[in-house]
């Protein structure tokens, strides 16, 4: 089974925590032969591409251009590295900068050879470009089914939900998670 992710970036700490529990619960069932596609943002990206790998699954990431590491917030990067140097397979777009563009490229290209999208969203239209409501709309369009993830209580962050979600994935990364 070859699944995809699209989601939010700004999730609250509990939020990511929330949504690791339902993406476990979703993916576990497809264990073995399990494969993930992911463009490894911050975020439910990354929460999704670390659970794949943790229950033993294939990680195949799409980088959307050459600075996509850079235009990672810094306490993204090293789990970005970590994941990307786990990834079986690589598809690297030619962009050179990280934009909207590059980003709705890397969605299109995510999408398509898979067998159903989890969408880690709040259900709300999209702010621009290669955002998460476009990806839902794209996959629907394509035919490919989407689980919707958004736990009870799930939020976006503020600036003080960013600095709590930023501490959750440098103590995931430092768990070895």
């Amino acid at each position: 089974m070859r699944i995809a992710v699209t989601g939010h970036r700004d999730l609250t700490a509990r939020s990511a925590l929330a949504v690791e529990a339902w993406i476990r619960d979703l993916l576990g069932s497809h264990a073995p032969g399990l494969v993930g596609v992911s463009c490894l943002a911050e975020g439910a990206d990354q929460i999704f591409a670390r659970v794949v790998l943790e229950l033993g699954g294939t990680l195949e990431a799409v980088v959307c251009a050459a600075d996509r590491r850079r235009a990672l917030p810094a306490t993204a990067r090293e789990l970005y590295d970590r994941l990307l140097g786990a990834a079986a397979r690589t598809r690297r777009l030619p962009f050179a900068e990280s934009t909207s563009h590059a980003h709705e490229a890397a969605n299109l290209v995510m999408l398509e050879a898979v067998d159903e999208l989890i969408a880690v969203w709040d259900g709300r239209p999209a702010r621009g470009r290669g955002g998460t409501a476009e990806v839902v709309d794209e996959a629907r369009r394509r035919g490919i089914p989407v689980r919707l993830v958004w736990p009870p209580g799930s939020a976006r962050s503020s600036a003080y939900g960013r600095a709590a979600f930023d501490r959750f994935v440098i103590n995931s990364y430092a768990a070895g998670k």
